[in-house]
């Protein structure tokens, strides 16, 4: 996958677009993050890739979110870059000596944490199809008989590993809300992954239909965001902008949720302007 890359050194987010039918429709597309030797993830992934209802909730929140609200994707395709920041930031905070809650408090391994990060990934928005407000208390509501349907699919999981996967995911899916605390590193990780999707793909929608705002400006400003091994802490996270517009993105949003991740020891995080002239992101603004 060429927009999202991952190697042993960095993984970057761009813009992603969802390929389209000749007939204009979206369509289908499969869910693509690095399994490396995880089978247990591997299964996960090939039961999300299955679960008609899943995806059909995707389509669902986007059309709330992109086509009645007039704001970012929320669907497939902001889940998979999600997915792939938070498996990025959990990997590289192991190296670092970080150990997961699912580890720590349940015993359990960290190919589980890996799981856990990539479940609530997928299903952290999906509450957004019945409604933007609120929408993380309501995802649980939707996320909870996908959880059941997928995890029931994973010959490692008994019914006691698969209660404490549920339960680590629906809490992560919960602490994604900017004011919520988040109990455990996964769902930390979850919280600060959500708020790294923030390059400049996720505003081209908004921009197109009209939507002149500071979210849908400071996104375009943003090219990519690039997450290596940090010197001194686990992780550094570089945003690089072609307009300092970009800086509410990271003054604003991110920084708001990173305060509140649990993970702020862990992270570095600069942003830049690559270009000595800054882009011109929109030709006149009106009242």
């Amino acid at each position: 996958m060429n927009d999202l890359i991952e190697n042993n050194t960095k993984i970057i987010t761009e813009a992603l677009t969802d390929p389209v039918q000749t007939d204009g429709r979206q369509a289908e597309a499969l869910i693509r993050v690095p399994c490396r030797h995880n089978p247990r993830l591997q299964s996960v992934v090939d039961a999300v890739n299955e679960d008609r209802a899943l995806h059909a909730l995707w389509r669902c929140a986007n059309i709330n979110a992109v086509d009645r609200l007039g704001i970012s994707d929320h669907g497939r395709v902001h889940v998979q870059i999600v997915a792939n920041v938070a498996l990025r930031l959990l990997r590289l905070l192991v190296e670092g000596g970080v150990q997961p809650s699912v580890v720590r408090h349940h015993g359990l391994e960290d190919a589980d944490a890996e799981v856990i990060v990539f479940l609530a990934s997928m299903l952290h928005d999906v509450g957004i199809a019945i409604h933007r407000d609120r929408h993380e208390e309501l995802s649980p509501i939707l996320a909870a008989p996908r959880l059941s349907a997928i995890l029931a699919q994973i010959p490692d999981y008994d019914v006691e590993r698969t209660t404490i996967i549920s339960s680590e995911v629906l809490h992560a899916i919960v602490a994604h809300a900017r004011d919520a605390q988040p109990l455990t590193l996964e769902a930390g990780i979850v919280k600060v992954s959500d708020a790294l999707d923030m390059a400049k793909g996720r505003s081209r929608i908004p921009l197109e239909c009209g939507k002149v705002n500071i979210h849908s400006i400071s996104a375009a400003a943003v090219e990519r965001v690039v997450i290596t091994r940090g010197d001194g802490k686990p992780v550094r996270v570089e945003v690089q902008m072609n307009n300092s517009a970009g800086i509410f993105q990271v003054g604003e949003l991110l920084k708001g949720k990173l305060d509140n991740s649990g993970l702020a020891e862990h992270l570095e995080v600069v942003a830049n302007v690559q270009a000595e002239a800054e882009k011109r992101l929109i030709p006149l603004f009106r009242l």
